[in-house]
């Protein structure tokens, strides 16, 4: 089977949750089939040291960020009833043109809406839609959040104009995969669609990611994600301001460290002291959170599900969260981890963890069960290969 992969994403190194989920689905792939890559890159991408071209027929790249557009550009799209990632950028779509035209593929996979818009220039192959968030559901929250009448006006719109168009969008292709759940039930409540949404969880290497990498530092905390995203930013400057000084005021001594990148963050915004560290981008991210007595994950937006818990399940680091950052985890409260919503039990929960060395075991070695039996990569990629299959079966005429 021949399959085109377009991504957004430039999978390597696969060092944020959107790239590790491409690589691993992308690596899946191509223990089976011939596979062909398009992808944006920038940031942090390597493409010319990048593993996957071992893996893949063909890798094309385009060394650009596609949701970088000027100004002129995000004014016109604000005014029309398309959001800005449906805008393609011509050296991609000659990209994956060339492509199509030196090859007959079975299936192209749209890996985000962002990459959705190239499809169509793959003529006879299936179509499959891997979304990694349902950006509807993320712009319904953001409407929820805002408090000033022209915020809220303003987000109603863009909640509004991202319904209709994955509305208009999903019914394209022959399957929409989703990371969670909720996602899922977002996405078949669109206005007249009837298609098909599988779930395809986030996963985690449980064999790159395990136990006792390094010892852990008594009373440290991690939060394993990237300011430069705005969920991670709110969830660092609640957790700074309405937590954290619960926290010390019991426990002198603790400390944070605040892995990823800072680039044109707003520091000031955050309550920062001489016991929190920001890493800034790190190589190895197994080695600051195994490293860490606790994960704290207080979040409160953003769609899809944590890769950083599961990560730090698997490394055997114990995590404190709230229920929107274990939201689509079959995790329970107690068993594989402490969820707690409220600034005070959220403090309470994570002094408990670092105090309680009893509970701290009992949650490790259940949640290292979890990911092992539900979200190891290998299972998950295999169900998505499984998919991918059946899609092209049907598309062939075959029964489905």
């Amino acid at each position: 089977m021949k399959v085109l992969f377009l991504s957004s994403w430039f999978p390597s190194p696969p060092d944020n949750g959107s790239k590790l989920r491409v690589y691993h689905l992308l690596r899946a792939l191509a223990a089976r089939h011939q596979v062909s890559l398009a992808s944006f890159a920038f940031g942090t991408a390597r493409p010319q040291e990048a593993d996957l071209r071992a893996w893949c027929r063909r890798v094309e790249v385009v060394q650009q960020d596609p949701s970088q557009r000027s100004r002129l550009m995000r004014g016109l799209r604000y005014l029309s009833l398309s959001p800005i990632v449906a805008a393609p950028v011509p050296a991609m779509s000659d990209a994956v043109s060339a492509l199509a035209a030196e090859t007959k593929f079975d299936v192209v996979v749209a890996s985000t809406e962002t990459m959705a818009t190239y499809v169509s220039r793959v003529r006879g192959a299936a179509a499959i839609l891997e979304e990694h968030n349902s950006f509807a559901r993320m712009m319904y929250e953001r409407y929820q959040q805002q408090t000033s009448s022209l915020q809220r006006l303003r987000c109603w719109a863009s909640w509004q104009k991202t319904r209709y168009y994955e509305a208009r969008l999903f019914p394209r292709f022959d399957l929409v995969t989703m990371v969670s759940e909720q996602d899922r039930q977002t996405s078949q409540a669109l206005p007249a669609y009837r298609g098909k949404v599988e779930v395809v969880p986030n996963g985690v290497d449980c064999r790159r990611n395990r136990p006792g990498l390094v010892v852990a530092q008594p009373n440290a905390l991690v939060y394993n994600g990237a300011l430069t995203y705005s969920a991670n930013y709110d969830a660092m400057r609640y957790f700074l301001s309405e937590i954290y000084p619960l926290i010390r005021q019991q426990i002198p001594d603790v400390s944070l460290s605040i892995t990823g990148s800072t680039k044109g963050v707003d520091l000031a915004g955050l309550r920062l002291d001489e016991s929190v560290r920001l890493t800034g981008y790190v190589d190895d991210i197994r080695l600051p959170v195994a490293g860490s007595a606790v994960c704290v994950v207080p979040l409160r937006q953003g769609g899809g599900t944590r890769l950083k818990i599961l990560e730090a399940m698997a490394l055997g680091t114990p995590v404190v969260a709230t229920s929107k950052g274990v939201e689509g985890l079959e995790a329970v409260d107690g068993e594989h981890l402490l969820i707690a919503d409220e600034p005070q039990s959220f403090a309470e929960r994570t002094v408990r963890q670092l105090r309680d060395d009893a509970l701290r075991q009992r949650l490790i070695s259940n949640a290292r069960r979890l990911v092992e039996e539900r979200y190891d990569w290998e299972r998950i990629g295999q169900r998505f290969v499984d998919l991918v299959e059946e899609v092209v079966h049907r598309n062939a005429g075959g029964s489905p």
